[in-house]
């Protein structure tokens, strides 16, 4: 395992309402990291469009602050990375693992990881992780359509602390955050395509108002997501991504 990267702080909390909101205010008060901030426990955990994470004791969650010099939304992908990565270097089995766009990490499939992004004050940014270790929620409380949630014991017998998470996660980040800075999203967007899950199959976009079906065709130099449907080429910088089945959807605007 590599060491922890150098000049990046780590604080580890007892309870916290969520890490996000921690580092959001330390951003607030003139903190711009690097700076890890781990809890053992969330009393107020929340995913992408304000919705609740699910956050018991002994999963992962923690929240990484730093200042970046751009393209905030990039980090999605340096952080997808860093997690896949993590998790192979965890496990050993880089077969079990996938990307999904834009933030979730899967396990055979199911849904074990998600990323948060946030921007804070003073040109930092906030990127909360969150990772079901021990336990997975109940997929009967999920929207519709949603990948099922999987956890890392439960699917592969493996016991992870989340302070050994935090470990493997901190250098493999910085691993990617250092090529995003040094040399573009080229290198990045070709490593996140090959770990990619459904790339050239048909896979649902949900925006507000409407769905857009086609083929995942690729992710474009900006991040988005490029689907080629009946009506050509689209690209997305945002939606939520569902997988087809049958190839019953079509594209409706």
């Amino acid at each position: 395992m590599d060491r922890w990267p150098a000049g990046v702080g780590r604080e580890i909390l007892d309870t916290v309402d969520s890490t996000n909101a921690e580092a959001l205010r330390r951003a607030d008060a003139g903190e711009a990291g690097p700076l890890w901030l781990l809890a053992r426990r969330q009393t107020a955990a929340r995913g992408r469009r304000g919705r609740a994470w699910a956050s018991p004791e002994g999963n992962f969650a923690a929240s990484f602050l730093l200042r970046t010099p751009g393209q905030p939304a990039l980090r999605s992908f340096v952080a997808a990375l860093g997690l896949h990565d993590a998790m192979v270097a965890l496990t050993g089995r880089a077969e079990l693992f996938a990307l999904k766009w834009p933030n979730d990490v899967l396990l055979s499939g199911g849904k074990l990881a998600g990323i948060l992004l946030e921007t804070g004050a003073h040109g930092t940014l906030v990127v909360g992780i969150g990772v079901n270790l021990a336990d997975a929620p109940d997929a009967a409380v999920l929207e519709a359509g949603a990948v099922r949630p999987v956890s890392l014991a439960g699917a592969t017998g493996l016991r992870v602390t989340p302070a050994e998470m935090l470990d493997a996660l901190a250098p493999a980040v910085m691993h990617w955050e250092e090529r995003l800075v040094d040399e573009g999203f080229a290198p990045v967007r070709a490593a996140w395509l090959a770990r990619a899950t459904k790339l050239g199959e048909e896979i649902v976009a949900r925006l507000p108002g409407r769905e857009v079906a086609g083929r995942f065709e690729t992710v474009d130099e900006r991040g988005a997501i490029v689907l080629a449907t009946a009506r050509g080429r689209v690209s997305l910088p945002a939606a939520e991504i569902h997988f087809a089945v049958g190839g019953a959807h079509a594209a409706r605007d």
